[in-house]
C-alpha cells in the first residue's frame, strides 16, 4: 500500500496518543527559556468563538487559559483516541472529524487554530480553503509549521540504521515554513511569519529512543536499536550532548 501523509497519520495516531506524547516530550530539552506553548500563548489571535482542528492530545489548553478569557472553544480531530483525551479539557465541545470537511456553518468562528497539523494531510489547500469558509469576516487564522530542515540531526538516524521512513520528509506533504505561506495566501490576506528560535540539547540516547520509537509502526529490532544507540552515544561522547536544530514558525492570516 503506498503510505500517503493522511495514512501515515492513521497508523500512528488514530488508536493512541502515546506517540504524539513521546514526540512533545522530546522538546522539553529546547535551548528557549520560554517553552513554545507559552511563546504561542503571548501571539495566538484568540477572540470570541476558537477552534483548533486537529487538537491532538489538547496540551496547548493546559498553558492557554481559555476559561479565564471567557473564550467559547471548540477542539476536533480524526482520531477517537485524541478526541476521548480532548473531552477533558474544560469546558470544550469536541467533535471528530476530518479538517477538510468541518460540521460547521459558514462564518462560526472567530478564530481558526492549526497547530503542526496540516503537514498531515493528503491536501493541506482543501484544509484552508475550509478554515476560510468557517472563519467570520475578519475572522482569524494560526497555523504554526516546521521548515524542511527541522530535526535535520535526528532525521538522519533512520536511514542510518536502515529504517529510511522514520525521516519525517518520508511522511509529509510539503506543507512547511518555506512552502505555508504561499499556500495561506491563496485563502487569507494579511499573511505574517514569525520564527520560534529554540534548538533542542539532549543529554542521553534514551530520549532519541523513545522519539524514534514513537515514530515506528513496526518496532525497531534490536540490532536497529544498538545501531540507533551507538550513533547517538558517539555524538554525546564527543559534544557532552546530542544537540538538534528545530525550525518552527507561526504564520497568522485575516479572513
Amino acid at each position: 500500500m503506498t503510505v500517503t501523509p493522511s495514512t501515515h497519520a492513521v497508523s500512528q495516531y488514530a488508536t493512541t496518543t502515546g506517540n504524539l506524547t513521546a514526540r512533545i516530550a522530546l522538546h522539553a530539552y529546547g535551548t528557549n527559556a520560554q517553552d513554545w506553548f507559552s511563546w504561542l500563548d503571548e501571539r495566538l489571535p484568540l477572540a470570541g468563538d476558537v477552534l483548533e482542528v486537529g487538537a491532538g492530545t489538547g496540551k496547548l489548553w493546559t498553558h492557554v487559559d481559555h476559561v479565564g478569557r471567557g473564550l467559547s472553544l471548540t477542539l476536533t480531530d480524526f482520531s477517537p483516541a485524541m478526541c476521548a483525551q480532548l473531552r477533558t479539557v474544560p469546558g470544550a465541545r469536541v467533535q471528530q472529524c476530518d479538517a477538510t470537511d468541518l460540521p460547521f456553518p459558514d462564518g462560526s468562528f472567530d478564530t481558526v487554530i492549526a497547530n503542526h497539523m496540516l503537514y498531515h494531510l493528503d491536501d493541506p489547500g482543501a484544509a484552508l480553503r475550509e478554515f476560510a469558509r468557517v472563519l467570520r469576516p475578519g475572522g482569524r487564522l494560526a497555523i504554526a509549521t516546521n521548515g524542511s530542515d527541522h530535526l535535520d540531526e535526528l532525521n538522519v538516524i533512520g536511514p542510518a540504521i536502515g529504517r529510511p521512513e522514520l525521516a519525517l520528509a518520508a511522511t509529509q506533504n510539503d506543507f512547511t515554513a518555506q512552502a505555508g505561506p504561499t499556500y495561506v495566501a491563496r485563502s487569507f490576506t494579511a499573511v505574517t511569519v514569525e520564527r520560534y528560535h529554540c534548538d533542542l540539547d539532549i543529554p542521553t540516547a534514551e530520549p532519541i529512543l523513545a522519539y524514534l520509537d514513537s515514530l515506528a509502526d513496526d518496532p525497531l529490532t534490536p540490532q536497529q536499536r544498538s545501531a540507533a544507540r551507538d550513533l547517538v552515544q558517539a555524538r554525546i561522547d564527543a559534544d557532552g550532548s546530542y544537540r538538534v536544530g528545530k525550525h518552527t514558525v507561526l504564520i497568522t492570516a485575516a479572513r
